[in-house]
C-alpha cells in the first residue's frame, strides 16, 4: 500500500448539497425554501416570534428573585477534606481558604469557602473559612478539631 492508494471506505463521506444550482441539483430555483413569504427570503432572523401570537416565553409563569448581589461561596464536603489528608495533599493543623485552593480541593475561593458535612471527619482539623453549616461544625468538634467561621454566614446566624 502506498500514500497515493489511501482512500476513505466506500459511503463514509458524502458530498453536500449544492443548493440553487439548477433543476438537475434536486434543490434548484427556490432552494428549498418554498415559494415567497418571510421565509424564503435572505437575513431573516424570527427566533422566538410567533406570527404576533404571544410567544411561548411571554406566555409562561415567571417565579423567583435573583438577588442581584448574592454570595457565591465554593462548597468544599468534610469528606473531601478527610480524603486530602489522609493523602498528605493537607495539612489538617492548618485548614484555610488559600491552603484548600492550593492544595486543589477548591479551585476558586469565589466569595468564600463553605464547609457542608456530608462524608465523615476523623483528623483532628483546626479550619478557619468563611462559612460552615452547623452540623460541620458539631462533627469537626467531635472528631477533637476547630472549625472558626468568618465573614457573612455568621452576620447570618446571629440575626436568626
Amino acid at each position: 500500500m502506498k500514500l497515493n492508494e489511501l482512500r476513505d471506505n466506500p459511503g463514509a463521506t458524502k458530498k453536500r448539497m449544492r443548493i440553487g444550482r439548477g433543476p438537475g441539483s434536486g434543490k434548484g430555483k427556490t432552494g428549498g425554501r418554498g415559494i415567497k413569504g418571510q421565509k424564503s427570503r435572505s437575513g431573516v432572523a424570527i427566533n422566538g416570534y410567533e406570527g404576533g401570537q404571544m410567544p411561548l416565553y411571554q406566555r409562561l409563569p415567571k417565579r423567583g428573585f435573583n438577588k442581584p448581589n448574592r454570595k457565591a461561596f465554593a462548597v468544599v464536603n468534610l469528606g473531601l477534606i478527610q480524603k486530602f489528608v489522609e493523602a498528605g495533599k493537607l495539612d489538617a493543623a492548618n485548614v484555610t481558604e488559600d491552603t484548600l485552593v492550593s492544595c486543589g480541593l477548591v479551585r476558586r475561593k469565589l466569595d468564600g469557602v463553605r464547609i457542608l458535612a456530608k462524608g465523615e471527619i476523623t483528623a483532628k482539623i483546626t479550619a478557619t473559612v468563611t462559612g460552615a453549616s452547623a452540623q460541620a461544625v458539631k462533627a469537626v468538634e467531635a472528631a477533637g478539631g476547630s472549625l472558626t467561621v468568618t465573614g457573612a454566614a455568621t452576620k447570618e446566624a446571629a440575626d436568626a
